[in-house]
C-alpha cells in the first residue's frame, strides 16, 4: 500500500469578529471572566447568509490553490462538520458543487471535534487502499448558529470558520506523511458534550469534559507518537482541538512535548469544534513556525467524549 502525504492546507473565517467586550454587553461575563477561565479574546462569527458549505468551500480552495491543484483533481471530498442544517445534499457535495467538481465521492463525518483527525484518517486509509488519489478533507463548523446566547457559560466558547487539507499519494520512496490514527470514545460519557434538539442547540458539562481531557488524553496522544515511531520530545508541533487554553496547555505539558510549538489559535479564534485543528495547522504553517517535514502531532477530542489523532508531517 502506498503511504500518503498533506500536500497543502488553507483556512477561511468569517470576517466579522466578536470580542469578549462585546459579549459582556450581551450577557453577565467579563473579558476577565472569560480570559481567566478559557484563555479566549476573540472569535469570528458568520452572518445568516453564510451557510457551513461556504466556509467549507472557502478553505478548500485556498488548499486546492496552495497545493497547485484544480477542483477537477479530486476524487474524494470529505467534509467533517456537526452543524450542517440540510440532510441533502451533504455538505461534501454542496462543496464539490460551489468548486466545480467532477464527480468526486463525497462524504460527511459528524465525530464534532474529534471530526477532522477522523476525516484525516479516512482520507489516508482509502488512498492507502488505492479507492482514491487525491482527497480534500475539510472540518467546518458554525457554532454561533447552535448557540444559546443567554448562557454564558457556553456562548463565550464558539466561533465559526473551516480548515482544510489535500491528501495525496507519496512517494515510493517518502517516509509516509500521515501516520497511524488511533480513535476511539467514551460511549457512557456522550452526554457531556451535546448538539440536541430542534432547533439544535449546543450544551456540554464542561467540568466533566476538563477533567477527562486533562487526565485521560495525555497517555493516548504519547501513544499515537508511538505509533508514529516518534517520542514526544521529536515532536516540531502539538495541535489540540482548540477547546480551551486551560485544557490545551496542561495536555500539552503532560504529553511531554518539550521542544514543540504548541497551537493556541483558540485565544483569537474559539471553539470552531471540527475547523479548530486545521485552521490552526494551517496559520502555523503560514506563518512558517514548524519546519516543512517536522513531525506534528494532531489530537481531536471531544464530542460523542470521542477522539483520534496521528502525527503528520508538516507540508
Amino acid at each position: 500500500m502506498t503511504g500518503t502525504r498533506i500536500a497543502a492546507l488553507g483556512h477561511y473565517q468569517p470576517a466579522k469578529v466578536l470580542t469578549n467586550h462585546d459579549l459582556a454587553a450581551m450577557v453577565d461575563t467579563s473579558d476577565a471572566w472569560i480570559s481567566s477561565r478559557v484563555g479566549i479574546k476573540t472569535r469570528h462569527m458568520a452572518g445568516p447568509d453564510e451557510p457551513v458549505d461556504e466556509l467549507a468551500a472557502h478553505a478548500g480552495a485556498k488548499a486546492l490553490a496552495s497545493a497547485g491543484l484544480t477542483p477537477a483533481d479530486i476524487d474524494l471530498v470529505l467534509v467533517a462538520t456537526s452543524t450542517a442544517i440540510d440532510r441533502s445534499p451533504n455538505t461534501a457535495a454542496r462543496v464539490a458543487a460551489r468548486l466545480s467538481m467532477g464527480s468526486p465521492a463525497v462524504m460527511d463525518l459528524n465525530v464534532v471535534c474529534a471530526g477532522f483527525t477522523h476525516a484525516l484518517a479516512t482520507a489516508d486509509h482509502a488512498v492507502r487502499a488505492g479507492s482514491a488519489s487525491r482527497v480534500l478533507v475539510i472540518g467546518a463548523d458554525k457554532m454561533t448558529a447552535i448557540t444559546d446566547w443567554t448562557d454564558r457559560s457556553t456562548c463565550v466558547l464558539v466561533g465559526d470558520g473551516a480548515g482544510a487539507a489535500v491528501v495525496v499519494a507519496g512517494g515510493a520512496d517518502e517516509e509516509p506523511g500521515i501516520g497511524p490514527v488511533l480513535w476511539g470514545s467514551v460511549p457512557e460519557m456522550g452526554h457531556a458534550v451535546r448538539i440536541e434538539g430542534s432547533p439544535p442547540v449546543f450544551a456540554q458539562e464542561g467540568q466533566s469534559v476538563y477533567r477527562w481531557a486533562t487526565t485521560q488524553l495525555p497517555p493516548i496522544a504519547r501513544r499515537v507518537c508511538e505509533r508514529a515511531g516518534v517520542t514526544p520530545e521529536q515532536l516540531a508541533a502539538v495541535v489540540l482541538h482548540q477547546a480551551n487554553l486551560r485544557i490545551i496547555e496542561p495536555v500539552a505539558q503532560k504529553i511531554g512535548a518539550i521542544n514543540a510549538v504548541i497551537a493556541r489559535d483558540v485565544v483569537d479564534s474559539g471553539n470552531t469544534s471540527a475547523a479548530s485543528i486545521p485552521m490552526a495547522l494551517s496559520k502555523l504553517v503560514d506563518r512558517g513556525e514548524i519546519p516543512s517535514g517536522g513531525p506534528v502531532l494532531l489530537f481531536g477530542f471531544g464530542g460523542n467524549l470521542s477522539y483520534a489523532g496521528q502525527v503528520i508531517r508538516c507540508p
